[in-house]
């Protein structure tokens, strides 16, 4: 009776961990496609944020389509070897949006060549460039996006956002607090030479005077993550350099 209650037990444990398993595989399969769509839309959010475009997640798609136009793959030289516009390639086969950052930035340490990508947006007769950007942070990866004004060194906004930064210090990345001080600053000095954006601690009151359009206040007692956002922007804006000289 024992040795019956024990097969028994056993038969019903394997069968249900069985049917459990195919329903979670089956639950996984029918949403993949939904939670790839998901992380789409929130990427296009994001760009769009940065250029100070309002979207949601059920308009996300159609509001990237309306507003950028082009999308750019440019190589460590300045040459765009990738334009994807209006639906179709204008030159190569790879669109900007599917292009890996991390493993792009991971070949640019390692001294090969590299790629990186950027976004024509207009917006009522304006053109503006979005670049894609990441980091770390404390605790992890932070990452975002900055949209430049049409003379290529202007910031017209910026977007944040980390993975697990600390709350109330280095999270505060995310907040407009923060993000605002970006709008107006410039990523070049009058003559040219490439300054990137600044995240300065003890406040840009530190800097020169005509340094300080380069500068934003780092984040009070979140040192780390704003050296992390600092180190971010100098090395992901620093790649655009080369396309930027040559069509000046």
């Amino acid at each position: 009776m024992n040795t019956n209650s024990n097969s028994y037990i056993f038969i019903y444990a394997s069968v249900l961990v069985i049917i459990v398993a195919a329903v979670l595989s089956t639950a996984a399969t029918l949403l993949k496609d939904k939670q790839l769509q998901n992380v789409k839309n929130e990427k296009m959010q994001a760009m769009l944020a940065s250029a100070l475009i309002e979207s949601t997640p059920q308009d996300a798609e159609i509001t990237y389509n309306k507003y950028i136009t082009e999308e750019w793959i440019i190589d460590q030289n300045g040459e765009i070897v990738d334009l994807y516009k209006a639906g179709a390639f204008e030159k190569g086969s790879n669109r900007a949006f599917y292009l890996n950052l991390k493993t792009e930035l991971f070949k640019k340490s390692k001294s090969e060549a590299f790629l990186s990508p950027l976004f024509v947006c207009q917006v009522d007769g304006e053109t503006f460039y979005i670049i894609p950007l990441l980091g770390k942070g404390l605790w992890g990866p932070v990452w975002g996006n900055m949209a430049l004004k049409s003379d290529f060194k202007t910031v017209k906004g910026v977007v944040f956002d980390h993975k697990g930064e600390t709350p109330g210090l280095g999270a505060e990345i995310i907040l407009s607090d923060f993000t605002d001080q970006f709008i107006g600053k410039t990523l070049f000095d009058d003559q040219g030479n490439f300054t990137s954006i600044k995240v300065v601690k003890g406040g840009i009151v530190t800097l020169d005077p005509d340094k300080q359009i380069h500068g934003v206040d780092a984040i009070s007692g979140g040192t780390i993550t704003s050296m992390g956002v600092n180190d971010m922007l100098f090395n992901c804006l620093e790649n655009y350099v080369p396309y930027i000289k040559s069509i000046k």
